[in-house]
């Protein structure tokens, strides 16, 4: 089978890009391993919303609908999703597990899980930094008779009524799922091993996506200095609960280590209240006792690992090792040494990774028109 562009993963960047593929009347298959679309969001557990403005998380000339709530819940993308699909005529093949990216002559051919094979002039890779989950393991804990859970399968709190609770990571997931645990009437902790970055979602009123982005205007040391004194004065000191502050901006440390800040919708209120606790990193496991960093040792009922996922584009994309960053995920949308490859929504770097999406898709179909001209092939218009 041939195509003139394949695109590997129908969640928001894989829409995207087809999108604006569709308005540019280039024709293109759209490969999804999963039986839905956007398979990573349909995971998520049942309370998730989005921590940015919908105004910079919808996808190409559709917006949101206007009755949707400024921060959009689960539920409600994932019907914008289908419904995006629906009137842009966007119709994947599910199903459809990528086991191989390789260029073929001027060509790419990709390889599916049941032996199927395209052929196509561009491959745009869409399978987004939730591909694979990443499962930290300490001593004891395989013989333990703990129930343990990463956050992918975790949906509600309401298995846990009564129950005591170690959730392992503090990052946006973790921080939720401890309010989730503790308003279905769970005893929370959580396990965090070094310091925290946490800002408000909203601070008098305002979205801090929205200030994030006027501060990146600003030189690099003068938003980061503007970015570390709101976080002080809107979220507080912390030590005295377990959490310490790093030294980092919150914007620095997304653009140097790719590590987001926690955006907080509650979860300082209920440390502070002492309905969540934090504990430090875990040392080992014995039975359902879990023996900590700093020498206590606590039994719990159950551990959920907040512990985040691996991209894994390597495991599919034939030598990909030189085109990733430092944190493992594409380092560029294209490079010149693989003309035809491209890669989109790893970029949470910047604006949020929906609003990211949003401007690099236009990006790479602007690329695609450019190298089109450049080899004297009639190029599409976007409509």
């Amino acid at each position: 089978m041939t195509t003139s562009t394949l695109i590997i993963g129908a969640g928001p960047a894989g829409l995207a890009m087809a999108g604006r593929l569709t308005r540019a009347g280039v024709p293109y298959v759209l490969l999804e391993q999963q039986h839905q679309l956007a398979p990573a969001w349909a995971a998520h557990y049942d309370r998730v919303h989005l921590h940015t403005v919908k105004e910079y998380s919808h996808l190409p000339h559709i917006p949101f609908p206007d009755d949707y709530p400024r921060y959009v819940s689960r539920d409600q993308l994932l019907a914008y999703y289908q419904s995006y699909a629906a009137q842009m005529k966007i119709e994947p093949v599910l199903d459809t597990e990528v086991v191989q990216v390789r260029p073929e002559g001027s060509q790419w051919e990709v390889t599916a899980r049941d032996g199927r094979k395209w052929r196509a002039d561009r491959v745009v890779v869409c399978t987004g930094f939730n591909r694979r989950p990443y499962v930290p393991s300490w001593p004891g804990l395989e013989a333990s008779s703990l129930e343990v859970l990463h956050s992918r399968d975790y949906r509600n709190g309401a298995p846990y009524r009564g129950k005591k609770v170690l959730v392992v990571g503090m990052g946006n997931t973790g921080a939720e799922l401890a309010i989730d645990l503790h308003e279905h009437g769970a005893q929370p902790y959580i396990s965090v091993r070094g310091p925290v970055n946490i800002i408000l979602r909203d601070v008098f009123g305002r979205p801090t996506q929205l200030t994030a982005m006027a501060l990146r205007k600003l030189p690099f040391w003068l938003g980061d200095a503007i970015g570390s004194l709101m976080s002080r004065l809107t979220v507080g000191d912390l030590r005295s609960y377990g959490i310490r502050r790093p030294r980092m901006a919150p914007a620095r440390q997304l653009r140097e280590l790719g590590r987001t800040p926690v955006i907080d919708v509650g979860t300082v209120r209920l440390i502070r209240e002492g309905h969540i606790r934090i504990l430090p990193g875990i040392r080992s496991v014995a039975g359902q006792e879990i023996t900590f960093e700093d020498g206590r040792q606590m039994v719990f009922d159950a551990v959920v690992l907040a512990t985040g996922y691996r991209a894994a584009v390597e495991a599919f994309v034939e030598d990909a090792a030189p085109l990733l960053n430092e944190h493992h995920v594409p380092a560029a949308l294209w490079s010149d040494a693989r003309p035809g490859l491209y890669f989109l929504g790893f970029d949470a770097y910047s604006s949020g990774i929906l609003n990211s999406i949003y401007q690099d898709s236009e990006k790479i179909l602007h690329h695609m028109q450019h190298q089109q001209a450049s080899a004297n092939i009639p190029a599409p218009i976007v409509r």
